[in-house]
């Protein structure tokens, strides 16, 4: 019997993504690209071609698409026009909010900022402008300095990135080049099923960053962290085998990289066809199954098998439901 369960569970995720034959023209992520004062011209330079490969990215993913901090200004701040824009989008959605930032940041060892045209945005200002949000949010943060972001934005349903894992990693962040590539390279696909998830671009970002100060010979000046169960800790890419976390933190806290592995901004084919109710109910019982699975040497053998057995039947039943649903 729980043979039999365990097969019918893993042919409800290979029946689950085949979805509906025709693309569903309303499950459109927001892509919001946030571009901040370049400093100099060469920084300026480099910050508009990383924006261009998300713009790439957003258009390949049929994304909604606003940018933020390369238009003339028009006499309004970038920050008044991010807080405006915050406030317009919808707060309740099953369609995951993207919000890249690139550029500078700053940290006086009480506030994180991220440095725009006109008045910087706080760490703090934008967690109060994403406090209603009750969708799947994805911030990358690719600034120096940008650590503090992850604490102050961490929650439920989030992901957060940052470039450094102190606010005190003050130079200039080389990150939000190799994520911004990452996202759309087929090589970052490390498990090979089609489509790039962020937790994916991450990791290869991750080892770029680390790649170039090697080949430089220079000390690393910055170390990214992904921030994704909500307890604002975040993990190094440095802990991951493949895209799993295979270190433990002292203290027992959970580790991250589950959820990040459900983010794609581009997704396969399959997935695209996947009714947006389908896919988050997928999701979740996705991470149930993960969860369960690292309780597995503390939990007593029959009770482990029997709980495992309710997640993988529900599943199937998933399955039948949307198998059931005219396309």
């Amino acid at each position: 019997m729980r043979t039999l369960l365990f097969v019918s569970g893993l042919l409800a995720v290979a029946a689950l993504a085949e979805g509906s034959d025709s693309t569903n023209t309303s499950d459109r992520p927001t892509l919001v690209i946030v571009v901040g004062a370049p400093g100099e011209e060469e920084y300026g330079k480099q910050f508009a071609q990383w924006a261009a490969l998300w713009e790439k990215a957003g258009t390949q993913g049929g994304a909604k698409q606003i940018v933020v901090g390369l238009d003339p200004s028009d006499g309004g701040s970038d920050l008044a026009r991010l807080q405006q824009l915050l406030k317009d989008e919808p707060k309740e959605s099953q369609n995951e909010f993207w919000l890249i930032l690139i550029g500078h940041g700053t940290f006086d060892g009480k506030e994180a900022k991220f440095n725009l045209r006109g008045p910087d945005l706080s760490a703090t200002e934008l967690a109060s402008g994403l406090a209603a949000f009750r969708r799947p949010v994805a911030l990358i943060d690719c600034a120096s300095s940008s650590a503090p972001f992850l604490s102050k934005l961490s929650g439920p349903g989030r992901v957060v990135i940052t470039a450094t894992r102190s606010g005190f990693e003050q130079n200039y962040a080389r990150f939000g080049r190799y994520i911004a590539e990452a996202t759309t390279d087929p090589e970052a696909d490390l498990d090979k099923d089609g489509q790039t998830s962020l937790l994916e671009a991450f990791l290869i970002a991750a080892r770029r960053v680390a790649e170039f100060y090697e080949s430089e010979g220079r000390l690393a000046t910055e170390h990214a962290l992904l921030d994704d169960n909500g307890d604002g800790l975040g993990t190094q890419a440095d802990w991951f085998r493949g895209i799993r976390a295979v270190k433990k933190a002292r203290d027992g806290a959970a580790l991250d990289g589950l959820r990040a592995h459900q983010f794609h901004l581009v997704r396969s084919d399959q997935e695209q066809k996947m009714p947006p109710a389908v896919r988050a109910k997928r999701d979740e019982l996705e991470l149930s199954i993960a969860k369960l699975r690292e309780t597995k040497t503390q939990t007593p053998e029959d009770e482990y098998y029997r709980r495992l057995e309710v997640l993988l039947v529900e599943l199937a039943k998933l399955n039948e439901q949307s198998d059931s649903k005219p396309r």
